[in-house]
């Protein structure tokens, strides 16, 4: 039994066809053969290997076009061989970097080899005499051309005679095929509605390109020998011509990328040359140590065949640092290499950390190495750009990933293609929770809702159904957001590629198959947090003249460590979080190691051993090991196992393991395998008693490495991650107003961090200065010690318009509301664009009332139109205009009131001063701050003054009125709750906007604060 076109789910939305459903039922069919045939070469590698696990031979097919005389005419091309598959490999990519439909005959010519091409009996092949087109494959092909005849569910087609006729007179021999969709007849509902989706057209639209039968699903062997029942040889043939593809897809290779060096250049000479001359300068004067570290790692990276690498890495580390590209420190174990550190790929001296190679590269565990490199995240396509520059656009490219129809995404496509109402779908999208990892299953389950709903009506239980047997299945392609490759030779001899973006191609397989078969991956990772560094560095450069080096700062900084231990590190990189911010005012870092070991135990599980940490590091505890040899291991951490590496010091130290051995000791034992537990047991039993220990003294040593080996964090990775954390602190430190600036900038649109941000400027007593059309950059920037807001904080404002207040402010500053309209031309003066910026106030450097410049707009707008049109040069450029300038417009003062509310619909914020706060001024009382709320006990008893932002009325179960209502003063938002005896009491004091005295209690409840209100005051 063979089958010879199957099409799978990887080849999106064509064919609902699932591996793990597939192959169970192969072999029930007792099947020899299978042949994926998918539209591109996606999902080829795991069908391969399916064949393989199943003890089926398997076949490689791709369906495609071949262009004749400007027509297109259906093929499937199957690969015979290695030659073919290769070739296989070329047209597809072909065909999807270059956007074509069909392949053309020079193509075809060219990849012939290897290849038999399959004539199907579709329409397109019996419309009108075909004999020519016929005649061009056979005489391309030879004898690897062939006809096929398809009879879905046993139907014969009407023009199968004719086809045969034609395959007979040409001398083409004809196969037994059927186009396989889905895996069982009653799938075929299903299979149209994905397709509906791919098409994103309704089920009822006209244009939807519907499916020629209900019978594409794979048939049983009795099933499909009935419906050629007649015609056994064809049968017969079709076992033949996939028995006939033999090909071995080579995996494990090493396609390691080349560095391009002269020929004669020993490679493993020049790359000691340049760590040699790299880590004088990081380290002069450099100890012996050093010297043997770097020798047995160039020992080990020339022999493990990975100089190339690295001399690749360390060349587009130094354009990005040649181009004042921001780059990490280091992330993960490259950390650990003192060759990274001398190529300056890292910044992080492991010998100084204590951080081991092995954990990095174990000569006793070949693997391919994996440099990850943090770029700051705005600029990180400039490095992609540079090495596909110069490793060749043909041997560089992105990775493609699959998004798959989750429950949310498959019930919403589904219901559209449905042609539900927009109603049904906004229900779905509130039926259905978002979590990662929720099934419709799941959902159904946890929801009595969304079964009533789905029971009221028949076509919904049929959408459920459908949805159901779509979900999970590949619905789009996209780029990996870090993964890059590079080839030593070009890509479409491994891979098949496609179009990406930028002028980078794409891979068509993801990353795990790209693996598989040996070519390496590289991270170019974004961090925003780098693009930060680098901001805050230019602000600080442009202020005081000064460049900061991050890579020379002190990491011993006193002062820096006093704003850590008060836990004071709102937007600091990892130590935010108010779980973080607790547990450093508990440890109380004095020293860089503290910082690494917080950002190494803040984590599920080890999170239990920080108060132990800080008792420790305080004295309040002794320090207490297992066995003294663990001393000089564990005191940096003072007992508690933090890192990965402390495991592999100890198997190192107590059982004479190599670093080698002791690191897949780490793995081994983080594996929790009974046997493999025992047997390492044994192991470590074995070297420890070599080395004069007793059996009960490895035994209590090697439990205390089964216990951590979960727990423990790799160091190297919390050390080049601690260094980011510690640059943020220390620009907090010392350059505090360039900080706040950096990060606002960086917060545009996210009002909760611009809001907590603008709290502790406030806090620290920095001045804010308004958004100014004379003053303000386009993000915020410092003036005098001060921050002043960016012209792009207001919201509604073009980026175009803030292009061209600033391109024309470079003449000069601006006298008048209708200076700038002359100035940028009514295309930008409108408004859209001026209306949010004179209710900022930033137009308030003339002198008027934010009334009189709302009343003038209407005319400085027809003062634009009529001086200057647009960008073009105008009739009165040079007469300055001055004679026909407008005046202001009269208009009374803005209400304070409405002042502030207009700051706060287009900043986010009240900048004047908050309602609030200048009602505290006022009432002159004491008052509980709403962001302190969560600093107090349960049931605590409060007073606060705030403002109404939001209310939320509802009934109890017994049908009693009740509300949550949001407060807000000028520290931030809270929640009262005023239960059904105080809302009838208060009900009619609560409106938006009012300003209103709380008393209540504090309640803690699933780490959310809010007040029970007891009585309210005007």
């Amino acid at each position: 039994m063979v089958y010879p076109h199957i099409s799978t789910s990887a080849d999106l939305l064509k064919s609902t066809v699932r591996l793990d459903e597939l192959f169970p039922y192969l072999k029930e069919q007792g099947a020899a053969s299978a042949a994926i045939v998918n539209t591109k070469l996606y999902g080829i590698l795991p069908f391969w290997e399916a064949c393989r696990r199943a003890g089926i031979h398997g076949v490689v097919g791709l369906s495609a076009a071949i262009e004749y005389e400007e027509q297109s005419y259906p093929v499937v091309l199957y690969a015979q061989s290695n030659k073919g598959y290769g070739n296989l490999l070329k047209i597809s990519s072909a065909l999807s970097t270059r956007d074509k439909e069909a392949i053309p005959e020079q193509w075809l010519k060219a990849y012939r080899e290897g290849l038999i091409c399959v004539i199907p009996n579709k329409t397109e092949w019996l419309l009108t005499d075909r004999s020519l087109v016929f005649e061009y494959v056979k005489h391309l092909f030879g004898s690897a051309a062939f006809g096929s005849i398809e009879r879905p569910g046993g139907i014969t087609s009407e023009h199968e005679p004719a086809f045969v006729g034609i395959c007979e007179n040409m001398g083409l021999p004809i196969i037994a095929s059927q186009e396989s969709r889905y895996l069982h007849q009653q799938d075929a509902f299903a299979y149209e509605v994905a397709s509906a989706i791919g098409q994103s057209l309704k089920m009822e639209d006209p244009e939807r390109k519907k499916p020629e039968h209900t019978n594409a699903y794979v048939p049983s062997r009795q099933e499909f020998e009935s419906w050629f029942a007649d015609r056994p040889e064809w049968f017969q043939r079709t076992a033949d011509v996939l028995k006939s593809c033999q090909l071995t897809i080579p995996m494990n290779r090493q396609l390691l990328p080349v560095f391009p060096l002269p020929k004669e250049t020993d490679k493993a000479a020049f790359i000691a040359e340049l760590c040699k001359s790299g880590l004088a300068e990081r380290v002069p004067g450099y100890s012996r140590d050093y010297q043997d570290r770097l020798d047995y790692e160039l020992s080990v990276i020339g022999t493990m065949g990975f100089i190339d690498y690295f001399l690749i890495v360390s060349d587009f580390m130094k354009y990005a640092k040649d181009q004042g590209i921001m780059t990490g420190p280091g992330r993960g174990s490259s950390a650990s290499s003192l060759v990274a550190y001398s190529l300056k790929i890292t910044d992080v001296d492991p010998l100084e950390h204590g951080l081991l190679f092995e954990r990095f590269l174990n000569p006793e565990r070949v693997t391919l190495p994996d440099i990850d490199i943090d770029f700051a995240d705005h600029r990180r396509h400039e490095v992609v750009e540079y090495v596909a520059e110069k490793y060749g656009a043909v041997r560089t490219a992105q990775i493609i990933t699959f998004g798959t129809l989750s429950a949310k995404a498959v019930a919403r496509d589904t219901a559209r293609v449905f042609g539900f109402e927009a109603e049904e779908l906004d229900a779905i999208s509130k039926m259905i929770p978002n979590r990662p990892g929720t099934t419709l299953r799941l959902a159904l389950k946890e929801s009595q809702t969304l079964e009533s709903w789905i029971m009221e009506r028949e076509e919904r239980k049929t959408w459920f159904k459908t949805a159901l047997k779509l979900e999970g299945l590949p619905r789009h392609a996209s780029t990996h957001a870090a993964g890059v490759i590079l080839s030593p030779s070009p890509l479409v001899d491994h891979v098949p590629i496609e179009k990406g973006h930028e002028g980078i191609y794409l891979t068509q397989w993801p990353m795990q198959e790209l693996e598989a078969i040996g070519l390496l991956k590289m991270d170019f990772l974004g961090l925003r947090n780098l693009t930060i560094l680098e901001q805050i560095r230019n602000l600080i450069y442009w202020d005081t003249k000064k460049r900061l080096d991050y890579r020379n700062i002190p990491l011993t900084d006193a002062e820096t460590f006093k704003l850590l231990a008060a836990g004071d590190t709102t937007g600091v990189f990892q130590l935010e979080s108010e779980g973080m911010r607790g547990a450093l005012r508990q440890i109380k870092p004095t020293a860089f190691g503290d910082i690494v070991a917080v950002n190494a135990l803040f984590r599920p599980g080890p999170m239990e051993f920080i108060p132990l940490y800080a008792r420790r590091k305080h004295k309040q505890e002794t320090v207490k090991y297992v066995h003294p040899i663990l001393e000089p291991i564990l005191s940096e951490t003072y007992g508690v196992i933090v890192y990965q590496e402390q495991i592999m010091h100890i198997a190192a130290k107590m059982a004479g393991f190599s670093l080698g051995e002791a690191d897949l000791l780490r793995r081994a034992v983080s594996k929790k395998k009974r046997e493999i537990l025992d047997q390492e047991r044994a192991h470590f039993a074995r070297g420890a008693k070599a080395k004069g220990f007793t059996e009960a003294e490895a035994s209590e040593v090697y439990d205390l490495i089964v216990r951590f080996a979960d727990y423990g964090f790799p160091k190297s990775h919390a050390v080049a991650y601690s260094i980011i954390s510690y640059q943020l602190s220390y620009v907090k430190t010392h350059y505090p107003v360039h900080f706040y600036t950096g990060l606002l900038g960086n917060s545009a649109g996210n009002a909760d961090k611009t809001r907590q941000l603008l709290q502790e400027i406030k806090d620290n007593k920095i001045p804010l200065l308004p958004p100014s059309v004379q003053q303000s950059r386009h993000s915020f920037s410092v003036e005098d010690g001060k921050i002043r807001i960016g012209l792009n904080a207001v919201k509604g404002v073009p980026g175009t318009t803030i292009k061209a207040l600033l391109a024309a402010r470079e003449d000069g500053p601006f006298s008048s509301l209708f200076n700038i309209a002359e100035r940028i031309s009514a295309l930008h003066f409108n408004r859209k664009s001026f209306e949010p910026l004179i209710k900022a106030g930033a137009l308030d450097d003339f002198g008027y009332d934010r009334s009189v410049l709302l009343a003038s707009l209407d005319s400085a707008i027809k003062h634009a139109e009529l001086v200057k049109p647009n960008e073009d040069p105008g009739l009165f450029d040079d007469m300055g205009s001055s004679f026909m300038k407008p005046k202001y417009t009269k208009a009374t003062e803005l209400p304070e009131s409405l002042k502030l509310d207009y700051e706060k619909e287009v900043l986010g914020f009240y900048l004047s001063k908050h309602p609030v706060e200048r009602e505290k001024e006022e009432r002159q009382k004491s008052y509980n701050e709403l962001k302190s709320l969560h600093t107090k006990r349960d049931r605590e008893s409060v007073r606060v003054l705030g403002m109404v932002e939001d209310i939320k009325r509802i009934r109890t179960k017994k049908g009693d009125a009740m509300a949550f209502v949001t407060l807000v003063d000028e520290t931030g938002p809270a929640s009262v709750t005023l239960f059904p005896v105080e809302y009838a009491k208060y009900n009619l004091l609560l409106e938006s906007h009012a300003i209103l005295e709380i008393q209540g209690q504090v309640e803690n409840r699933n780490h959310k604060t809010a007040i029970i209100c007891k009585n309210i005051e005007t």
